[in-house]
């Protein structure tokens, strides 16, 4: 099979999975059936703590209380979401349809907002796993530059306010987008082609036609000599400055000082069309409660 190429891009929500803490004695079946009847009662309170507590060491629960969970959405505003957050002290986070861990921290200060899925529909008969991604933020970045403005409002409000999701994209806030490759056919020059439409058309979105030499800049730095075989990992930074960092497997691949790339580049993950509608709501929740602490 030959290499994919990328013009029919489509997105799918997933159900972001509840983090674990502490392992215990509990059997599964037992557990579950807890879980299961505390859903039926409407003990939502319940339900959160028990998944939380009880399946650290047992990997059928965690994947039974994953699919429980899963059909789920989490609420900013409801006492599950907290115990369902990326903010606890849990080492890393995993996407649950592929298994791809994402730690909770990257590079010391930046944060796990939130985890999606990049999907591609092939001739619109079936969709392939492509990659998953995390998405970071420089927590102290967050409260310098959005507390002052937004600090009083609730989260509820916060999450939906269009001005805040534009000072996201905007502001010198540090950022880091985490893909790893999930699918073992995928070559550098897909994920340059991929990279030239939709980067593409957030440089015409925000900054007009007259931008292929920006965009040509930040594409031409995926040489062909670059592998990325299943399990790569390729980072896209905006570091101080608006500078645009990328790198593959650690290395670094170039930098490129533009705010307007930076932005199209955060806009396919956190933006009004985002690749992963419900990575976005999630990220949008837990910048918003990172912005009232």
């Amino acid at each position: 099979m030959g290499s994919l190429r990328f013009p029919f891009w489509s997105s799918q929500p997933w159900k972001r999975p509840c983090s674990s803490s502490h392992g215990s004695s509990f059997s599964a079946a037992g557990v579950v059936g807890s879980v299961v009847a505390a859903v039926g009662a409407g003990i939502g309170l319940s339900l959160s703590i028990t998944h939380n507590a009880t399946n650290q060491k047992d990997p059928l629960l965690q994947r039974a209380l994953d699919s429980i969970f899963s059909n789920f959405r989490p609420n900013c505003s409801s006492p599950m979401w907290g115990s369902l957050s990326l903010a606890d002290n849990s080492s890393e986070a995993m996407e649950p349809k592929t298994g791809v861990s994402f730690p909770s921290i990257l590079n010391d200060t930046r944060r796990l907002l939130g985890i999606g899925l990049r999907k591609k529909s092939v001739l619109g008969l079936k969709s392939i796993d492509v990659y998953a991604f995390g998405v970071y933020a420089d927590e102290s970045d967050i409260k310098n530059f959005l507390n002052e403005k937004y600090g009083k409002l609730s989260v509820s409000v916060l999450k939906e306010n269009k001005e805040f999701q534009e000072d996201v994209l905007a502001k010198d806030i540090g950022m880091t987008v985490r893909l790893q490759i999930v699918y073992g056919r995928l070559s550098i020059r897909s994920i340059r082609s991929a990279f030239e439409e939709s980067v593409g058309s957030r440089l015409q979105k925000f900054g007009g036609s007259d931008n292929q030499e920006l965009l040509q800049r930040f594409t031409s730095q995926f040489k062909d000599e670059y592998k990325i075989p299943k399990g790569s990992v390729i980072e896209v930074s905006r570091k101080r400055g608006h500078v645009l960092c990328t790198k593959i497997d650690g290395k670094e691949i170039g930098s490129i000082q533009s705010k307007l790339l930076c932005q199209s580049i955060l806009d396919l993950y956190v933006g009004e069309d985002p690749f992963d509608r419900q990575a976005k709501e999630d990220i949008d929740c837990k910048l918003a409660s990172l912005v009232i602490q």
